[in-house]
């Protein structure tokens, strides 16, 4: 994501008098995100969309989850809960909790919805792999249908394991997609990278824009490539952006990461949802894979 990072995770997972901080009480007896008080059998899952190979040459399958079962895979998964440090450092309104989160018909479902929680006037979900799955190098590729409407902010992204220890930019971020609702903007994805040049924070980021039609309308599969000395990134199999990392100054991209998904509403580069913005809105995860090269 955009913006202050670093902020959002220290609440959560930065060094906060010397501990971790939990998630919020009113998540921790749902501890697997599955909602049966709120079942999603009526959300609409599209059939069409782009559909990524199962192998490529010269590299290995060594991670995927398909989202089967019903409930969140807490092996490969946690959740992040609450309303962050100014709004998880982008201004964000959303309250984030488990129960946003479903795993339907074979897909991870997060909802985003308008509704009072916490001192939020909408709620969404966001999900992490730390501690838990982490990768240096390969391709990966994740097959999604965004939600749309003004003020939705979606993202897949990752940061450095390294967080904890070293903060956030010097971690290092790469977003392997962004999508901002409404505005015309929803067929647009965006993919950047941000880390830490002489003390500062610095990015770089390409996007590419679909020549029909919206990210809301069908899956596509939001890919990187990343090696030693490039990150390399596709929709659709179709590259829109590269960055050549062998500058000293992007070693942070020469390390573990591991992997967010979240759906935030409202910030500072989407804005505010307005009477336009139709809730509920859901982003579908049909998988994520991990190839390393051989």
């Amino acid at each position: 994501m955009k913006f202050s990072t670093r902020i959002q995770y220290l609440l959560f997972f930065g060094v906060v008098g010397g501990f971790f901080l939990s998630c919020d009480s009113e998540d921790k007896d749902n501890p697997s995100g599955s909602n049966p008080s709120n079942p999603v059998a009526t959300i609409p899952i599209p059939e069409q969309g782009y559909v990524s190979p199962t192998s490529y040459d010269g590299m290995t399958l060594v991670w995927e989850d398909d989202f089967e079962g019903n409930s969140l895979d807490i092996a490969n998964w946690s959740h992040e809960t609450g309303r962050g440090d100014n709004g998880w450092g982008n201004n964000e309104l959303q309250y984030y909790r488990s129960q946003n989160t479903s795993v339907e018909r074979g897909h991870l479902i997060i909802t985003a919805k308008e509704e009072a929680f916490g001192g939020s006037q909408y709620t969404s979900s966001r999900i992490v792999s730390m501690n838990k799955k982490q990768f240096r190098y390969g391709r990966v590729d994740i097959r999604a249908v965004m939600p749309r409407g003004q003020g939705l902010w979606p993202a897949l992204w990752m940061l450095g394991s390294n967080f904890s220890e070293v903060g956030w930019p010097a971690c290092g971020e790469i977003d392997i997609m962004e999508m901002v609702g409404g505005q015309g903007r929803e067929n647009t994805v965006h993919g950047t990278v941000h880390w830490q040049n002489d003390g500062s924070h610095a990015e770089f980021g390409g996007s590419y824009k679909l020549q029909s039609g919206t990210l809301a309308d069908q899956f596509h599969v939001f890919s990187i490539e990343w090696t030693a000395n490039r990150i390399t990134w596709y929709i659709d199999n179709n590259k829109y952006h590269e960055i050549d990392t062998t500058p000293a100054q992007l070693d942070e991209f020469r390390r573990s990461f591991f992997f967010i998904m979240n759906v935030a509403v409202g910030g500072n580069w989407p804005g505010s949802p307005d009477n336009s913005t139709v809730f509920p809105q859901h982003m579908i995860v049909d998988y994520i894979r991990v190839f390393q090269f051989d």
